[in-house]
């Protein structure tokens, strides 16, 4: 494993492959929300975890803006894979974050593969919820937005406490004594404006192949119908649900797993949306081609031969590239 310093985050990275896979968790997450998805992965994938700025330990000057959590974000994608584009592994507040790195800098973004986080700010989103499930949403929220406010004015170690007793609740998987209400940081800047807010949020619209995974078991969902819907319309995206809570990839591993190497392997770059089908009739075709069935089957049929040599193209351009 190899651990870089990067502007004052501790970036890990770990395994071999052509593709460099950024994971970026949520709250009340660290990196290690990504350990066992990367024990996976590592073997075909060049993967990258840390802790978010402003997760790890209380904040020290003026508190982190959007603007500076990109930033962030930009500098570790530039630092662990500087000539190509990245894939990026979301899950909770690394959904909106990513989302607002891919938005802002898409020629640094591959495809998405994002977990149970969706089009959360929406107005259709807003729309989709009830009044009881609408005012859970905004009494959990806020109860941390003060928690936070709680240990950065007033005393941490009560802070830690609700903060961790407000976990317990929503049965989170994090061990306790990793929670702090550092952690709450997201929730005072939707809040309580902390940080300039997130007003300045971009309008996120996937600008490339998207896998979008979600817990179906919770009293509400972070998405509308009309997320679904759009991404399942567009070429190359894909959403699936599973039985499962909020921490998909904690309640159902091994189906997850499967489904990111789908998300991860199905377009190997932004000019490669054609998919698992057409690679595999790229790899009969030129299969068929190159041992001479190609030329068995059709002869010597001129009209056929620009076909064999795009059967070669999409081949090397899907599965050797």
């Amino acid at each position: 494993m190899e651990k870089i310093m990067v502007q004052g985050t501790e970036v890990l990275i770990e395994g071999q492959g052509p593709q460099t896979v950024v994971c970026i968790h949520g709250w009340p997450d660290t990196h290690h929300l990504w350990d066992r998805t990367v024990s996976v992965l590592k073997d075909q994938h060049r993967c990258v975890r840390f802790t978010l700025p402003g997760f790890e330990s209380p904040p020290q000057g003026s508190s982190l803006s959007t603007n500076d959590l990109t930033a962030r974000l930009l500098a570790i994608v530039h630092a662990v894979s500087p000539g190509k584009p990245v894939t990026l592994l979301l899950h909770d507040w690394g959904c909106v974050f990513g989302y607002e790195l891919a938005a802002r800098h898409p020629e640094r973004v591959a495809r998405i593969v994002a977990v149970d986080i969706g089009d959360a700010r929406s107005p259709e989103f807003l729309k989709s919820l009830s009044a009881k499930q609408k005012l859970m949403l905004v009494f959990y929220q806020v109860w941390l937005a003060k928690c936070w406010v709680l240990g950065r004015f007033v005393n941490a170690r009560f802070a830690n406490f609700w903060t961790r007793l407000m976990a317990r609740k929503m049965r989170c998987p994090a061990p306790p004594d990793s929670i702090h209400w550092t952690m709450n940081y997201p929730y005072a800047m939707t809040w309580l404006g902390v940080g300039g807010g997130l007003r300045s949020l971009a309008d996120f619209k996937p600008h490339c192949p998207m896998l979008y995974l979600y817990g179906q078991r919770k009293p509400f969902m972070f998405h509308s119908q009309q997320w679904l819907d759009r991404l399942n319309a567009t070429p190359g995206s894909k959403t699936q649900g599973f039985q499962a809570g909020h921490w998909v990839m904690l309640d159902k591993p091994r189906s997850l797993w499967r489904w990111y190497g789908s998300g991860l392997e199905a377009s190997r770059d932004p000019t490669s949306v054609l998919g698992f089908t057409m690679i595999l009739i790229a790899v009969r075709a030129y299969s068929t081609w190159a041992t001479g069935r190609f030329h068995a089957n059709f002869g010597s049929n001129a009209a056929l031969r620009p076909a064999a040599r795009l059967a070669k193209a999409c081949f090397h351009t899907c599965v050797l590239h």
